[in-house]
């Protein structure tokens, strides 16, 4: 994924993957994002959307880059200590999509979609339909490097930021197009909620809800 690839993250596979995992910065943009690319290669939503591998390749470290920098202010982003795994949050109050919004002020997502923006905004509002109507955390995006994948450095991730919503007294939330992603949702306390797909044969997704008592 283009310029944001850099060189691919090496994992010490000795390293605690709940140990370090912290608030993430610009300095950590270009690794983050990278990640994120190689975690969604294969993802069904981004293969609807960018649906040429190759195209697929180039455009989501721009994708994952944008949105990288939306959530700056409207959550929390996190990463583990060697950047193995990275999740973003957004706040109750921030947690709706904003593609839309983002497609009609900002340069880089349509440099980032191109030809796909339709296929984009099809997912988008699929997304926002099925989103809760109460207030929620937004765990919006959530990778592990293949690389590390197995070792616990995902999971960890995920924890580092139910652990800072404790006392929010609001729910989790999120939706994956990833039927695999399911059992490791569970075993973090989320539970499944609705099922539905995108509109005019799009990707299959699933709504998830960890409560906040969880």
């Amino acid at each position: 994924m283009t310029p944001s690839h850099g060189s691919v993250v090496r994992p010490d596979r000795n390293a605690d993957p709940v140990a370090g995992v912290r608030v993430a910065g610009t300095a950590d943009r270009d690794r983050i994002v990278a990640l994120l690319a190689r975690a969604f290669a294969d993802d069904p939503a981004m293969a609807y959307i960018f649906p040429d591998p190759a195209d697929r390749a180039l455009r989501l470290p721009r994708l994952f880059g944008v949105l990288f920098d939306s959530d700056a202010s409207s959550g929390i982003r996190l990463v583990t200590a060697g950047g193995e795994a990275a999740t973003l949050w957004r706040a109750p109050g921030q947690t709706s999509d904003s593609m839309l919004t983002m497609l009609l002020h900002a340069w880089p997502l349509w440099r980032a979609l191109g030809g796909s923006i339709g296929r984009a905004l099809a997912v988008s509002s699929a997304i926002s339909a099925h989103f809760p109507r109460e207030a929620v955390w937004y765990l919006h995006l959530a990778g592990c490097d293949p690389a590390a994948q197995g070792r616990g450095f995902g999971a960890a991730a995920v924890r580092g930021g139910l652990d800072r919503l404790l006392g929010s007294g609001l729910p989790a939330y999120l939706e994956t197009a990833t039927e695999r992603n399911l059992a490791f949702y569970r075993a973090l306390g989320f539970e499944i909620t609705a099922e539905w797909s995108v509109p005019k044969g799009g990707p299959r997704f699933w709504s998830m809800l960890r409560p906040a008592s969880s």
